[in-house]
């Protein structure tokens, strides 16, 4: 199962409750000691967030970690999240002192901003230095939220793996950005214990939890269950059904007789619809969409 193997397997029970994800592989423990070994040489973090979950995608480690530094929050795979949520969130932030951008690391939306608010926080510290030295910057997040495909754009050249799975980067890397500024990469951090459970459901949804501990077709009811209350017509419009059904599962049989998953002995496939539905989602192809809004919460 790759760095989650000493994870316990995740159970969603019927109630749609995911019970407490227990687990602290030795990379994540590295991670962490890394962060903080090099927080005095930095001078600016970007922590980067999933815009479609950007609350459960901030990792309550990092932010503790990470506190008493001067921090941009990069809204990354805006491109997937619903656009008015991102604006709410942005105001939030704004309102309570934290700088926020939305990006799409992929398509390079967002960077010059980005750019423009890192040159800021550089002239304001080169003006409080005798001796001038390069610039450092942080970048940290959970996994599978695109920093790699970030940093990839803000050095302008393929620097570090990228990957659609999480922990893919492993390691200490120093970079240089195209402004001239140094650029250390981190892997992705998880918490070592899920206490909220939707936080962990979310990042299930988008992949920041590997799906082999997952129980997808269980995972895929619940997403379901989310697009049928606040979504109906992209899920509709998506699977060219004509109504949202009074329960997740059969809406989920709905979809599989419209993309005709259907096994021997006219048996719904499940586990094809689930992975569909995850898939599409994941990618987009459902709609801009966006998991938690912002509820008077920075």
């Amino acid at each position: 199962m790759g760095p989650f193997s000493s994870a316990q397997m995740v159970k969603i029970g019927k109630e749609g409750l995911m019970s407490s994800i227990n687990w602290y592989p030795g990379h994540m423990k590295k991670t962490r000691e890394l962060i903080q070994e090099n927080l005095k040489a930095v001078d600016l973090i970007l922590e980067v967030v999933d815009a479609r979950i950007p609350r459960s995608s901030r990792n309550p480690i990092l932010g503790e970690l990470t506190k008493n530094k001067q921090k941009i929050l990069v809204f990354n795979k805006s491109d997937l999240a619903d656009e008015k949520a991102t604006d709410h969130w942005l105001r939030a932030l704004k309102k309570n002192g934290t700088e926020g951008v939305r990006m799409n690391a992929m398509s390079g939306r967002g960077i010059k901003e980005l750019y423009g608010k890192m040159d800021f926080y550089r002239e304001e510290k080169n003006r409080d230095r005798e001796v001038k030295r390069p610039f450092r910057v942080m970048i940290v997040g959970v996994p599978n939220v695109g920093k790699s495909s970030l940093i990839n754009r803000l050095t302008g050249r393929k620097s570090t793996q990228t990957g659609d799975r999480p922990g893919v980067t492993k390691g200490k890397q120093w970079l240089t950005m195209e402004n001239g500024m140094q650029l250390l990469d981190t892997p992705g951090i998880l918490w070592p214990k899920f206490e909220d459970p939707q936080a962990g459901k979310n990042l299930a949804f988008c992949g920041s939890i590997k799906d082999e501990i997952m129980d997808l077709e269980t995972l895929a009811l619940e997403l379901i269950e989310f697009l049928s209350q606040h979504y109906p017509q992209l899920l509709m419009d998506r699977y060219g059904i004509d109504s949202i059904s009074d329960t997740s599962l059969d809406t989920m049989e709905d979809i599989a007789l419209k993309r005709g998953y259907i096994r021997a002995g006219k048996r719904f496939d499940y586990q094809r619809t689930a992975r569909t539905v995850l898939d599409e989602f994941r990618s987009g192809q459902i709609g801009s969409i966006t998991l938690e809004w912002e509820e008077n919460q920075g």
